[in-house]
């Protein structure tokens, strides 16, 4: 188990870039097996859950190199169709080798995938989209798959407009015979930027970034060069940071269409930034104050389905928030345990108050103080290293490495902004 130690009080400023968006190199590693050809993915970020997605694929039959975030990447045959109990425990997205497994192989056996626990995260519509298009599938804590004639498209509609879901639909479509409509599909940016890698491959998707897309199966892909897009949840969590901490940042590798309700949502924290075509400028000296709704009423900040508020950045933005002047209630509509993290927060002196598993209303400005925690989960992970940041004292962060999952070179780029953190290893 690894450790974080930070001290509270730094000066946050300077300039950070961002990683290779960690949500879509993950379906894209899996979408890769699809190609005989060789594929180069560039931006791709060095973490946990990257090598990991890189470890089953090799097992698949994967040969590939990773150095400096290029990843050379070639399947040419296909070892075997069974992904192990162990493999699919490291991760969430393991479960998205099932749809290039059954598309070259006609058969695919995985184990339910392991991941943050944040409360209820169903497969339902990974099992509705993959037995729509033609799959076959047995058993219960092992889920086996065979098509020996193929997928065929149809039109589908996904009764939630779940991310992996949408990404496993667009993986097994995209060759499958004739065309398959997906209705209520998934429109956040790693999407968007999976179908774009799909067609860089010689698919033929359209509408990817709305709730409707469209996938004309084609008979086979091809090797390709493709530049992932920045990590937007990353970005979002290093201007949490700087807005926490009165910092001034400037964050690059952003794009613009990625961060309009996050500037949207700062806005109502009282935290003003400036959005260019690459790059996120947060200016310092601001003293934030939560913006009353009208007729002085407390404002709701909540989640949804892209392009609403990602769930990803509840976290960050609830610790932000504890240092604005004011009362802001925080509405988690997506997963039921990702609020409890705010305990932690209640015991560093946060003025919270949580009203169910969905809603915690916060009020600030509060003086935090250093206390030893442990990381529950990715988000909320890197929500606590902020909050020790702003606090009065050295605090002690333990499972440090399920952060490493989601944040490349965490502490090297706090080190570079101004905080002052450090590495405890067993």
């Amino acid at each position: 188990m690894q450790s974080l130690r930070v001290k509270g009080g730094a000066e946050i400023r300077g300039s950070v870039t961002v990683s290779g968006n960690k949500n879509a190199a993950l379906p894209m590693i899996a979408a890769l097996l699809l190609a005989e050809e060789e594929c180069v993915l560039r931006n791709v970020p060095d973490i946990l859950d990257v090598r990991t997605m890189l470890d089953i694929a090799g097992e698949l039959g994967a040969e590939f190199s990773f150095k400096n975030h290029v990843l050379k990447f070639r399947c040419r045959d296909i070892r075997t169709t069974k992904v192990s109990r162990e493999m699919c425990s490291r991760n969430r997205t393991s479960i998205l080798f099932a749809a290039p497994l059954i598309a070259r192989c006609g058969a695919a056996e995985l184990f339910p995938p392991g991941g943050d626990v944040i409360g209820r995260r169903r497969l339902d519509g990974h099992f509705y989209g993959l037995i729509k298009l033609g799959s076959a599938m047995s058993g219960d804590e092992t889920y086996r798959f065979h098509a020996p004639g193929g997928l065929f498209g149809r039109e589908l509609f996904l009764d939630e407009a779940s991310v992996t879901a949408t990404e496993q639909i667009l993986i097994a479509a995209v060759t499958a015979k004739g065309k398959t409509t997906l209705y209520n599909a998934a429109g956040e940016p790693h999407v968007q930027d999976l179908a774009q890698l799909l067609n860089a491959m010689g698919g033929r998707i359209t509408g990817a970034g709305s709730n409707t897309i469209e996938i004309e199966g084609v008979e086979k892909l091809h090797g390709c060069d493709y530049t992932i897009a920045g990590d937007h949840i990353e970005a979002g969590s290093f201007l949490a940071l700087a807005a926490a901490t009165g910092g001034e940042l400037t964050v690059h590798g952003t794009a613009p269409r990625h961060n309009w309700m996050l500037r949207r949502v700062f806005e109502r924290l009282g935290v003003a930034m400036e959005l260019y075509s690459d790059r996120i400028i947060l200016p310092g000296g601001q003293q934030p104050k939560i913006q009353c709704d009208f007729g002085g009423h407390i404002p709701q900040i909540s989640d949804g389905p892209w392009p609403q508020y990602p769930s990803d950045m509840m976290s960050c933005s609830i610790v932000a928030a504890t240092q604005c002047t004011g009362t802001v209630m925080f509405f988690e509509k997506m997963f039921e345990s990702r609020i409890y993290f705010a305990d932690r927060l209640i015991s560093m002196g946060a003025n919270a108050i949580v009203c169910d598993p969905h809603r915690v209303v916060i009020t600030g400005k509060a003086q935090l103080h250093a206390v030893t925690m442990s990381s529950p989960d990715i988000r909320a992970g890197m929500a606590m290293v902020i909050a020790a940041l702003c606090a009065k004292g050295t605090s002690t962060i333990h499972s440090a490495e399920v952060i490493y999952r989601g944040y490349e070179n965490l502490c090297a780029k706090l080190t570079a902004i101004g905080a002052e953190i450090e590495e405890l290893r067993p």
